[in-house]
């Protein structure tokens, strides 16, 4: 017919989860378990190191939030460092950890914490400054929680611990979670294992723009 335009094709938004998204992210957050038992026991050793000045302990908090930043990096769909952070956390509640179904809501702040910076930039940018951004919001939401919930394990600290804890927590989120999973996305990117991806990518995208 002529005069009469067809209509355009329906497409599938590019944030819709595809079945490689979920199993990814899966496999993601399972070794995101594992990371944080292995965490939980080296928090058990480093505590006793820290008794001096107890808010040190902060400085290794990132390894608690890598699987929110790294599963954001590689899957890039809207709600993958929430779903990372829990199902991880999920995982080392299964294995046994000192902290018991608190890890839960951690998960979720942590993975909310980095989450709200990769929707704050439209989940369009992923290079280094907002993947330490991701790290630090987790952080900053790990801190918090530790801090002022009422299980938060460091709930009787002076005001000004609490403080310097959060700080150190927002740090070791930036430098651990988002620096290392920053780097490790652009490493796995050029394996090629990253292919069904948008992050397949990454080994050449800028690192700041």
């Amino acid at each position: 017919m002529t005069g009469i335009s067809a209509k355009p094709a329906l497409t599938k938004p590019a944030f819709n989860w595809r079945v490689v998204d979920i199993v990814v992210a899966a496999l993601i957050s399972i070794a995101g378990g594992v990371i944080f038992w292995a965490w939980d026991q080296m928090a058990l050793v480093v505590t006793p190191a820290t008794a001096g000045y107890p808010p040190l302990g902060g400085l290794i908090a990132g390894g608690w939030m890598i699987p929110a930043v790294l599963g954001m990096l590689i899957v890039r769909k809207p709600g993958a460092a929430i779903f990372c952070e829990i199902v991880a956390a999920t995982s080392e509640l299964i294995m046994g950890n000192q902290y018991g179904t608190t890890v839960l809501i951690s998960g979720l702040l942590q993975g909310l914490g980095a989450e709200l910076i990769f929707l704050a930039f439209m989940y369009k940018k992923f290079n280094l400054p907002v993947s330490l951004l991701a790290g630090a919001g987790a952080g900053l939401f790990c801190g918090l929680n530790d801090s002022f919930l009422p299980w938060g394990w460091n709930i009787a600290y002076e005001i000004g611990d609490k403080l310097v804890y959060i700080v150190f927590c927002t740090v070791s989120g930036a430098v651990i979670a988002g620096a290392l999973s920053w780097i490790a996305t652009r490493g796995l990117a050029k394996t090629g294992v990253l292919s069904a991806f948008a992050s397949r990518k990454a080994a050449s995208e800028p690192v700041f723009s």
